[in-house]
């Protein structure tokens, strides 16, 4: 599969107006913009939605973990996501991520609206209704809890009493204190992406788990390069404004991850 593989930007013909106080030669010739980057001395590995596939996260990491090896870098794993669900082994892929350890680096987890999906659940055994239209039956059974096989709310709750039970106390923190975006240089990491025309500082927590057409129709900068997943692609896609990263690895087997180091853009993946 992919590996490696350098990506270069999409491009737009449009070119932005030179603001007021822009010197001649701005005037004359345009604005050069500066393609985006991280700071010097580090390398950024961001990795697609799991769903629950651990055999793909077991298989990419042990590919990052050679990519990184001997690297004279600061390295940082940043997942985006969407631990759970659909996949076989949702249970599997929480006990990975809390333990993960990156020699010379360091581990970011964010928040997918499923990994949200969980607690809601946990809170009130009614969202079951909508929860499991998108892989909660999966992520139950991981646990060793019977999915509730009918609309019915005494067995909803049942089924949220067996999970808190046997759901460990360390995924439940897990899940609880997973953030909702990571910034690092020009580039800004947030599972689903942004609500263009709003800093990115004021995001809501529901656009960074659920938007997507506003967010993929927007054209113009979002202020930093979006690094998100949620909305599967065929392969990495890489546009001036962002990268998506979800290769649909609970389907596809594809489990993705772009490196970031400078300004350059590669894949790994599995």
């Amino acid at each position: 599969m992919l590996e490696n593989r350098p990506i270069p930007p999409t491009t737009s013909s449009s070119k932005a107006l030179p603001s007021k106080g822009s010197s001649w030669k701005a005037l004359l010739f345009g604005h050069k913009k500066e393609p985006a980057s991280v700071p010097a001395g580090c390398r950024v590995y961001a990795v697609g939605d799991i769903h629950g596939r651990l055999d793909l996260l077991q298989k990419l990491w042990a590919m990052i973990e050679a990519d990184a090896e001997g690297a004279p870098l600061h390295k940082v794993v940043i997942f985006v996501g969407d631990y759970v669900d659909r996949g076989r082994d949702s249970k599997g892929v929480i006990e990975f991520l809390i333990h993960a350890k990156l020699k010379g680096g360091e581990v970011i987890c964010l928040r997918g609206n499923h990994d949200q999906s969980v607690l809601d659940f946990m809170a009130d055994a009614n969202f079951y209704r909508s929860w499991r239209k998108f892989g909660a039956p999966e992520t139950l059974v991981s646990y060793g809890v019977t999915p509730p096989l009918f609309d019915d709310e005494a067995g909803f709750e049942r089924a949220r009493a067996e999970f808190a039970q046997k759901c460990p106390s360390e995924h439940v923190r897990f899940l609880q204190s997973l953030r909702y975006s990571h910034i690092i240089g020009d580039y800004f990491f947030a599972h689903a992406g942004v609500r263009p025309g709003i800093p990115l500082d004021e995001q809501d927590a529901q656009d960074l788990l659920w938007i997507r057409d506003d967010f993929l129709a927007h054209r113009e900068s979002f202020g930093k390069v979006v690094v998100f997943g949620h909305t599967p692609q065929e392969t990495v896609t890489r546009r001036t404004n962002r990268i998506g990263i979800d290769t649909g690895a609970y389907a596809t087997g594809c489990l993705s991850a772009v490196v970031l180091e400078g300004i350059g853009c590669r894949i790994v993946a599995t």
